[in-house]
C-alpha cells in the first residue's frame, strides 16, 4: 500500500471515530469516538465513550470497540487490527490494547494529561511490557480537538 493510499485509508476510518465522537458528545458524554479495523480494511469492532450513561468508570470508547471485536470475533487476541481513536488512549485503555495484541493505534490528538501514547506515559512501546503498538497521530487532529475544547467549554458555561 502506497503512503497516499495509507493516508486514505487512515482519514476515512478517522473520520468514522470522529462521527462516533458526535454522538458520544450528543449523549452528553465527553466526545472520544473508536473504531477498530481489521487488515482486510473491515469495520470489526466500534465504540464511543459511555461511563456517564452507563454509570461505567471502564466504558471509554476503545474498551467499548475491542469488547465489540472480540465479541464478534469470539477472541480476547486481537492481532493485525488497527485502533483507530479520536484522542490518545489512557493507560486503562492502553493496557487493553497491548493485552488485546493490537497491531497499530492510530490517535487524532494527544491527552497532555493522561495518554498512554507518548504524551504522558509510553506503554505502546515501553520494554517493560511484553507486545509493542506501532503509534501514528495526527490524523484529523483539528477537528477532534476543536470538538473536545468546545465541549469541555460549553460544559463549564
Amino acid at each position: 500500500m502506497s503512503i497516499d493510499e495509507s493516508h486514505e485509508k487512515d482519514l476515512y476510518w478517522m473520520t468514522k471515530a470522529y462521527e462516533l465522537a458526535l454522538n458520544a458528545a450528543d449523549n452528553g458524554e465527553v466526545p472520544v469516538g473508536a473504531i477498530l479495523v481489521d487488515d482486510d480494511n473491515h469495520c470489526i469492532g466500534k465504540g464511543w465513550n459511555q461511563p456517564i450513561s452507563g454509570h461505567d468508570p471502564t466504558a471509554h470508547a476503545e474498551i467499548i470497540a475491542l469488547r465489540d471485536a472480540a465479541l464478534l470475533l469470539q477472541n480476547y487476541r486481537l492481532p493485525e487490527t488497527t485502533l483507530y481513536v479520536t484522542l490518545e488512549p489512557c493507560t486503562m485503555c492502553g493496557g487493553a490494547i497491548i493485552h488485546a495484541r493490537i497491531k497499530r493505534l492510530v490517535y487524532a490528538t494527544a491527552d497532555p494529561r493522561t495518554g498512554s501514547a507518548g504524551s504522558v506515559y509510553n506503554l505502546m512501546n515501553s520494554p517493560h511490557l511484553n507486545h509493542r503498538v506501532s503509534v501514528s497521530t495526527g490524523v484529523l487532529q483539528h477537528q477532534c480537538s476543536s470538538l473536545l475544547k468546545t465541549f469541555f467549554l460549553e460544559k463549564r458555561n
